[in-house]
């Protein structure tokens, strides 16, 4: 008995003493500044504009009809840096950083897909965009569909990669191992602000690599700023509430059937969603066109850029 309970105590300090190490931790981190040029293209201007009271770090570039890009859950509008030069040659192609996401801000909200779809119909609304592509990947596709369904009137059309609506929003942990550990870890109250508080490059790379079908598909420049990106003051907040309330994603996928505007689906073939998941949202959307691009995974802007280019270009054109 007194070794069960000795055993027990020593249990307890070790997860009070990790807590509060964390703590440190967290506040040690170097808070990175936001960039005043793009890494990967240092002739477009980075831009700043102010939603519901948040100020959110944009980029616009091209000439022609009106082409939005969306990014995935933990990254920022870099996701698209390897298709942003061929798509700038046929659009005027604007990107956005999320609230809570690489140079926006991070406000306190519950960051479900209805916080999300607010940003992104006050962004198209406060730049006047008419007749617009939205293409989006993982939460930025589901959010493309979403303001399709919600009948937006500046949308005309939506490219939607690799959706995130199904696995109550936890396809994450899918991606890797150590994907899988942080997803169900972070659903844990103070388990999940631990856990993530103590967050490190090693964990985060594997978990983003799970992401593509080749890992050398991320540039290690952008891992390394998307680390830096979640040193930000609030940033683990925002992400843990994103993941606790990531079944409103598949939620909001009962409103698909509401779409009237051209629909593309583009799957990575090694996404992480099922055939059944895939062909289930097919059946949703109206007449919506489907492809799979191969060697491809869930960023898959970043593992099959010429494709995803050309897929996009073809759909919008038609």
């Amino acid at each position: 008995m007194e070794t069960v309970l000795w055993a027990l105590i020593i249990f307890v300090a070790a997860g009070v003493g990790t807590w509060l190490v964390s703590f440190i931790v967290e506040a040690l981190r170097p808070k990175p500044k936001p960039p005043a040029i793009l890494r990967w293209a240092p002739d477009i201007p980075i831009q700043t504009i102010e939603i519901d009271g948040n100020r959110l770090r944009y980029i616009k570039t091209g000439k022609g009809p009106a082409l939005v890009l969306l990014h995935t859950l933990r990254t920022q509008l870099d996701l698209f840096e390897k298709v942003v030069p061929e798509l700038s040659k046929h659009f005027t192609v604007y990107a956005l950083d999320f609230p809570g996401h690489g140079y926006s801000d991070i406000p306190t909200a519950r960051y479900d897909a209805d916080f999300f779809v607010r940003t992104i119909e006050g962004f198209l609304d406060k730049l006047d965009l008419r007749d617009v592509t939205l293409a989006g990947v993982s939460i930025g596709g589901s959010l493309a569909l979403i303001l399709a369904a919600r009948h937006n009137p500046r949308v005309a059309r939506v490219v939607a990669i690799n959706p995130y609506d199904y696995a109550k929003g936890r396809s994450m942990a899918r991606s890797s191992l150590l994907g899988w550990v942080n997803t169900y870890a972070s659903l844990l109250p103070v388990v999940g602000e631990t856990v993530m508080r103590l967050r490190n490059y090693m964990i985060m790379r594997a978990v983003l690599q799970g992401g593509v079908a080749d890992p050398v598909s991320i540039p290690p420049v952008l891992l390394k700023e998307m680390y830096k990106v979640g040193s930000r003051p609030g940033h683990y907040r925002a992400f843990l509430s994103l993941i606790r309330n990531a079944e409103s994603w598949e939620s909001a996928a009962k409103t698909y059937g509401r779409i009237e505007v051209p629909t593309l689906l583009i799957w990575g073939e090694q996404d992480w969603a099922t055939a059944a998941e895939r062909e289930h949202d097919r059946t949703l959307i109206p007449n919506a066109r489907m492809m799979t691009i191969s060697r491809g995974g869930h960023f898959l802007p970043l593992d099959r850029p010429q494709e995803v280019s050309e897929a996009i270009i073809g759909f919008a054109k038609t």
